[in-house]
């Protein structure tokens, strides 16, 4: 699919629960409500479904690094990479949502250098990073970068 074909601004959202309500209420409010959330600053990154063609939206913790935003692909330390994560390995153009800034960016794995320098900040962040980590084990958690591209 072309980038031009996606529809960004009609994404599918998480299913009813928490992280539903989190994405309305930070959508609704451009980020006034839902930006900070457990005192940690989160992002709503859009990506494109690899099976469906459909934009999914899913809120997640991030650390910013001279413009770059880094996320991890923790999946509370499920055996297998979070759909959101598969899904911008094919298709690495993602939108963001930070605060009530909207804007395109490109998505890439962290090299080892780079996620053993970002690790740490992240996990300051956010200490529960370290128990998926191990119970994540033998998978490795992807630290993702992100770079505005619009």
């Amino acid at each position: 699919m072309h980038a031009l074909d996606v529809d960004w601004e009609h994404p599918t959202d998480p299913r009813p629960g928490p992280r539903l309500d989190h994405v309305r209420a930070y959508v609704t409010t451009a980020g006034a409500d839902g930006h900070l959330w457990h005192g940690v600053p989160t992002l709503l990154l859009t990506t494109l479904d690899r099976d469906s063609g459909r934009t999914l939206r899913t809120p997640l913790i991030y650390c910013e690094d001279t413009g770059r935003h880094l996320v991890l692909a923790s999946a509370y330390g499920a055996p297998e990479h979070p759909r959101w994560y598969r899904n911008l390995t094919a298709h690495p153009e993602v939108r963001l949502q930070v605060g009530a800034a909207c804007f395109t960016a490109q998505a890439r794995t962290a090299t080892p250098g780079e996620r053993e320098m970002y690790w740490e900040m992240m996990t300051a962040l956010w200490p529960p990073f370290e128990d998926d980590r191990a119970a994540a084990r033998p998978r490795e958690i992807p630290l993702v970068i992100l770079e505005r591209t619009d």
